[in-house]
């Protein structure tokens, strides 16, 4: 392999070929996977033969961090999540607000909605920032994600919110920011949009002056994330 074919591509170089050969729907359940047969074009000329993948295909996914500046409060969410029944006696997973895109609402209506739904903040569209688009597997799957920051006074929010025709029970909890950012060492946040939500609100907090300097971007151990944060004042976890 020479230096060339290690070269990376400028932003104006054409797009390389790639080619569907073949698409067959293997699952058409809540969720949906397609088996292609493809190809595309390699890195040093030439193009690969005909494999064969299977891709998840789903819609994609709104975040949404809810900030009250003057308390320097986050919302958090408890949920069961069936993804994590593997890895904890109790997956319920503290997480930031999020919902799929499954309508014809843009991302950012699906955030306000999802924000009433979830945790009972009502929000504008114009109150909601985006700090992040990114491709959640794209090894095998379609799923892109939408994360927002918005800030609201939070003053009595907390509670059990979440729809029962989707079998949803949320426990909402308005945390003390730096605690929420503490979540990310002790692993008790170990959800990936969660995480990138936090990170990000963490260094934003840094470059504004705002709260004390916190770990979360620096690497540390990491704790079993079923121990709840003794500095985690929410009375109902």
């Amino acid at each position: 392999m020479t230096d060339e074919t290690l070269r990376w591509r400028g932003p104006t170089a054409p797009a390389r070929e790639w080619r569907i050969e073949s698409r067959k729907r293997v699952c058409n359940g809540f969720y949906r996977i397609d088996r292609l047969d493809l190809s595309h074009e390699l890195h040093g000329g030439g193009r690969t033969p005909t494999f064969d993948r299977e891709l998840f295909v789903r819609g994609n996914v709104v975040g949404l961090l809810v900030w009250d500046r003057a308390r320097d409060e986050v919302v958090l969410i408890e949920q069961f999540r069936p993804g994590a029944m593997h890895r904890s006696t109790d997956p319920r997973l503290v997480e930031v607000i999020a919902g799929m895109i499954d309508t014809d609402e843009t991302p950012v209506e699906v955030a306000v909605r999802e924000a009433r739904e979830e945790a009972g903040p009502k929000l504008s569209a114009e109150s909601l920032r985006l700090i992040s688009r990114y491709l959640a597997s794209p090894g095998c799957s379609t799923e892109e994600v939408f994360v927002y920051l918005a800030e609201t006074d939070l003053s009595g929010v907390g509670g059990r919110f979440g729809l029962a025709e989707e079998s949803e029970d949320i426990l909402v909890c308005a945390a003390p920011a730096d605690d929420a950012i503490a979540m990310i060492d002790t692993g008790e946040v170990c959800n990936a949009l969660s995480l990138i939500a936090l990170q990000w609100f963490a260094l934003y907090r840094m470059r504004e002056g705002i709260g004390s300097p916190h770990r979360g971007c620096q690497g540390t151990s990491v704790a079993p994330s079923n121990q709840r944060s003794a500095a985690m004042t929410c009375p109902l976890m």
